[in-house]
């Protein structure tokens, strides 16, 4: 009976209750950090280390360093926001221009310049890649200060909506609904920019996510305007008669909140283990389910990705019965429960054999993660309450500005510490990108074989037959000239590094580029005057004539990537051969690789398109399929992955619980500050009255 009064003395009124058009619109506004946030340092993580083939380590470390900046830029626009007075409010303002700014900055990261004349601009290719670094790091602080413009007064407003303590918890599970609603697309963002209608041919998912997140904002856009017309600020007609602070005060005010410091505390261990989760969640499928086969797992990502948001669509409704019927203290705490639970059940469903078991975990992980970030903010609302009665001023920009700086503070030193286990894994991020070179290679060869594939005889109009044959020969002529300075920008590397000391390996590599050198410039001088003959030729000229051009041209237009495909296989190879003197753990792994791309190696050097069109791209398309395996890794590493991905974020867990225990704003002492401050603001209108 004791609990149904409770309930019955609980009730939200009716006036506290926000219209379903306000909880819908603002419930939107989770895309951003729900969504975007999360996916953009994670897919930058995995695609800047798999696809570009930069450093796990300065990944972390460019990852860390917009949060570092978070530090700065959350408080001062927490403030700024807090102390801003327009005709359209103090919060309104900023999610037309953060939106519109997140949307922009979102697609401009993905766009890092590249090409071989990019690649000429730098002398070595440490050089180029700490170009790619830099250019990555300027558009994340760009992103990322965005997302901090849009975010902290959307979450700040959230506080304001309403000032019952159990329908902030149902505006922030809108929040999380809608939010999620559109996270279910992202997982597959990957997945998309893995599609050859975006990578383009021979590309890769950098390549790829460069046409994805035009997709991406050309919604936000409009969603932006709809957030600034549509929301409303209940609380501006209080707020705008407050007098402005000090930025200093304010935030010293807030940092002395013991009620506060407890709770970010629970915040800032939960979010070092959920990045762990999602950043290393990626590697365990693609390395260890799938075996490197990157086209098999980004559809398991995709799924298990859509799995986790319709999880959290559907967690919105049990965590508002168990918030209502335990208090969000105890809510909190079954929340981190099941999280513990989850990393355990990872050991048995991470399972190669049966790779649909990661499920599992998902569901059981993202119920937790729902209940714990929807609760916190809603937590942070209630703080503010408690603070407003204490000091008769509303702060909830600095406050919902720390709380988030946290969160983001948490996940950033989860990315450097990941980022450096990668690194003490072994994870050869060299190996993975070297295969997508020698894939990219053999696909584009395949692509021009295939051009040439209905021209085994005459059967079109001699016009049409001499108007594409001029193109694929022009095509290959500037495929061939720009191959053959990027040979010549290799031996210029190769010969400085010789100058510091000569590897057998070097030697070999620059032996193959000589070669290679030679015969593309051969390539193209024929290739010149394949062109001239074909200027010559009268488009009604006889058939002997015309087949005559097509047998020269076919085989000539596909030398240049055939031989690009050879030079990767040989420097894979030769990065196999090097990595097995250095990792002894690991001596079996590397046999079997070095066998398998031996073979690639020989049967790319004995293809010949001189045997016939057929015969050649049946060959191609059988070395194409036994690729995928080359991108296996060590099996030291796999472990050593798991047990990093299964056994931080369990710890931290955790520890979190702990701080959770010692949460002490129960909901009985929430509707007393309720009341409280009812009854004061009723005094002071009364007093303004009269």
């Amino acid at each position: 009976m004791a609990n149904q009064e409770v309930q019955v003395h609980h009730k939200t009124k009716a006036e506290d209750r926000i219209p379903f058009k306000q909880l819908v619109a603002y419930g939107f506004g989770g895309i951003i950090p729900i969504a975007l946030f999360n996916i953009a340092g994670q897919l930058m993580g995995l695609i800047g280390n798999i696809s570009l083939g930069l450093s796990a380590l300065w990944l972390g470390v460019i990852l860390i360093i917009p949060r570092l900046w978070d530090a700065v830029s959350d408080p001062i626009v927490g403030h700024i926001s807090d102390n801003t007075r327009t005709r359209w409010g103090r919060r309104r303002p900023y999610l037309l221009v953060g939106g519109i700014s997140v949307a922009l900055s979102f697609v401009l990261m993905w766009w890092i310049p590249d090409g071989e004349w990019v690649h000429s601009w730098f002398p070595s290719d440490a050089g180029y890649q700490w170009f790619q670094l830099f250019y990555i790091l300027f558009w994340l602080l760009i992103f990322f200060t965005a997302c901090t413009i849009f975010e902290i007064p959307h979450g700040a407003l959230g506080m304001e909506m309403s000032s019952d303590y159990h329908e902030r918890t149902r505006l922030f599970s809108s929040k999380s609904f809608l939010g999620n609603l559109f996270a279910m697309s992202t997982p597959w963002l990957f997945a998309l920019a893995n599609m050859e209608i975006f990578k383009g041919i021979g590309g890769n998912e950098a390549d790829g996510m460069r046409y994805v997140s035009m997709m991406v904002a050309a919604i936000l856009i409009p969603l932006s305007f709809w957030w600034f017309f549509t929301v409303r600020e209940p609380g501006f007609k209080v707020a705008k008669k407050q007098e402005k602070t000090p930025f200093w005060k304010s935030m010293k005010h807030t940092a002395s909140n013991k009620t506060f410091l407890r709770l970010v505390m629970i915040i800032f261990t939960l979010a070092m283990g959920f990045n762990f989760v999602n950043l290393l969640g990626y590697y365990i499928p693609i390395f260890y389910i799938f075996g490197g086969d990157k086209s098999a797992a980004v559809y398991l990502l995709g799924i298990n990705g859509t799995i986790w948001a319709i999880t959290g669509l559907v967690a919105v409704f049990p965590l508002n019965w168990l918030s209502s019927r335990f208090g969000k203290r105890k809510t909190i705490i079954i929340a981190i429960s099941l999280m513990v639970l989850a990393q355990l059940s990872k050991i048995i469903c991470y399972n190669p054999t049966y790779p649909y078991l990661i499920i599992i975990p998902t569901i059981l992980l993202s119920s937790g993660m729902l209940f714990f970030f929807t609760l916190g903010s809603s937590m942070v609302g209630d703080i503010c309450d408690e603070d407003d009665l204490k000091t008769g001023y509303r702060s909830e920009g600095s406050y919902y500005s720390i709380f988030w700086w946290f969160i983001k503070m948490g996940t950033a030193l989860a990315s450097l510490v990941a980022g450096l286990l990668i690194v003490f894994t072994q994870f050869d991020e060299t190996q993975v990108t070297s295969v997508d070179d020698l894939q990219g290679s053999i696909k584009e060869t395949l692509s021009m074989a295939h051009n040439w594939g209905g021209y085994d005889s005459i059967d079109s109009t001699n016009t049409d037959w001499l108007k594409n044959t001029k193109t694929y020969s022009m095509e290959a002529l500037k495929e061939s000239k720009e191959f053959l300075s990027y040979l010549n920008l290799e031996s210029l590397k190769n010969q400085e590094k010789q100058d510091q000391v000569a590897t057998t390996a070097q030697i070999e590599e620059e032996n193959l580029i000589e070669s290679l050198v030679e015969k593309t410039t051969t390539t193209i001088a024929e290739l010149e005057q394949l062109q001239t003959r074909i200027e010559k030729i009268d488009t009604h000229g006889q058939p002997s004539e015309l087949k005559s051009i097509l047998g020269e041209a076919i085989p000539l237009t596909l030398r240049t990537p055939l031989e690009k495909a050879r030079f990767n296989s040989s420097k894979l190879l030769s990065h196999l051969e090097a990595q097995s003197l250095e990792n002894d753990n690991s001596q079996e792994h590397y046999v079997k690789l070095i066998k398998n791309i031996t073979e690639i190696n020989n049967r790319l050097t004995s293809s010949k398109a001189t045997l016939g069109l057929d015969s050649f791209t049946k060959e191609l398309n059988s070395i194409d399929e036994g690729i995928v395996p080359l991108t296996e890794q060590a099996p030291y590493t796999l472990i050593m992955m798991r047990v990093v991905e299964i056994g931080l974020p369990l710890l931290l867990s955790l520890i979190s619980i702990i701080f959770a225990f010692r949460y002490s704003l129960t909901e009985d002492r929430c509707y007393e500050i309720k009341e409280a401050l009812e009854i004061r603001n009723k005094a002071r209108l009364i007093g303004e009255a009269n």
